[in-house]
C-alpha cells in the first residue's frame, strides 16, 4: 500500500516568494546604501577631498616640469588613475566594514537568518559597494574634472569599468570581511594589500616605463585593468586593450563572487 506523502508545515522548507527573494535582496541592498549615505561627509565628501589633494599636490610639485605621458599631459594622465584608486578603496571599505561591524557587534545573525540565499547575500552587499563606487566617481568627475579641464572621451567604457570596479572590489571586501574577526585585521588587509596594489597598478605612471619583469607582474594584477580601463574611457589612451581589461576584470569579479557565495553557503567564519 502506498504511504501517504507527508507535507512540511506551512512556511517551512519552502520559499513562498519564488526563486528570488526580490524584497529581501532590495532591503539588504538599501541597507548597505543607507549605511554610507547617512554619513555622506565621511563616505562621499572625504574621498573627493582626498582625490583633490592628490591632484593639487602633483600639480604643485611637478606642474609643467613633467613631459607628456602617452601623448597627454601628466596631470590629465594621473586623474583617471586617482579616480579609480578612490573607487577601489571605497568599494572595499563598504562591504568589508559592514560585515566586520556586524561580526564584532554580534548581530551578523540578523543578516544570515532572513530567507536570503547565499547568492542574494552576495548581490545585496555588492549592490551597496557598487552604488558607492558610482557616486564617488560621479562626484570626482563633476567637481574635479572641470577644474583640471578634463572631459570624458568614452563615457560608456568609463562607466563600465567603474561598475566593474565596484563589483570586483566589493566582492573582495566581502571575502576580507568574512575572514577578518576584528578591525585591526581589516586595516592590515587595506594597508598591506589593497592600497599597495592600487598604487602599483599604473595610477601615477605608464607601465611601459617599468622593467620587463615588473611590467609582466603588473599584468597579473586585476586592479591594473580597472585603472587602465578607466584611463581609456576618460582619455582614449591605455597601456592595454580595453576589451582585454573587460574580460580580465569580469572573470576576476566572477571568481571573487563565487568564493563569497561558497563561504556564505558553508558559513565559513560566520556561524562559528
Amino acid at each position: 500500500m502506498r504511504k501517504p506523502q507527508i507535507m512540511p508545515p506551512e512556511g517551512m522548507g519552502v520559499r513562498r516568494f519564488g526563486r528570488v527573494n526580490w524584497l529581501g535582496l532590495y532591503t539588504l541592498a538599501l541597507r548597505e546604501v543607507m549605511r554610507f549615505v547617512t554619513v555622506w561627509n565621511q563616505t562621499l565628501l572625504a574621498p573627493m577631498v582626498t582625490a583633490g589633494l592628490f591632484i593639487l599636490i602633483f600639480s604643485l610639485a611637478i606642474g609643467q616640469q613633467r613631459g607628456d605621458v602617452m601623448g597627454v599631459g601628466f596631470l590629465h594622465f594621473i586623474v583617471p588613475g586617482i579616480l579609480m584608486m578612490t573607487v577601489i578603496q571605497n568599494a572595499f571599505a563598504n562591504t568589508s566594514s559592514s560585515i566586520v561591524i556586524s561580526k564584532v557587534q554580534g548581530n551578523i545573525v540578523d543578516t544570515l537568518m532572513p530567507p536570503l540565499s547565499p547568492l542574494e547575500l552576495v548581490l545585496g552587499y555588492i549592490a551597496g559597494a557598487t552604488v558607492r563606487a558610482i557616486m564617488v566617481a560621479i562626484a570626482i568627475v563633476a567637481v574635479m574634472f572641470p577644474i583640471v579641464g578634463l572631459g570624458v572621451a568614452h563615457p560608456v567604457w568609463a562607466f563600465a569599468f567603474v561598475v566593474l570596479g565596484g563589483v570586483m572590489i566589493g566582492a573582495v571586501g566581502i571575502a576580507a570581511g568574512i575572514v577578518a574577526q576584528k578591525f585591526d585585521q581589516i586595516a592590515a588587509i587595506t594597508n598591506f594589500i589593497v592600497v599597495p596594489l592600487s598604487f602599483l597598478s599604473g595610477t601615477f605612471y605608464s607601465i611601459e616605463a617599468l622593467p620587463d619583469w615588473l611590467n609582466t607582474l603588473t599584468h597579473w594584477n586585476p586592479m591594473f585593468y580597472l585603472i587602465d580601463g578607466v584611463r581609456f574611457g576618460v582619455l582614449g589612451v591605455s597601456d592595454s586593450s580595453p576589451w582585454l581589461g573587460l574580460s580580465v576584470t569580469s572573470l576576476a569579479s566572477l571568481a571573487a563572487m563565487v568564493l563569497c557565495w561558497w563561504w556564505f553557503r558553508t558559513g565559513f567564519r560566520l556561524k562559528s
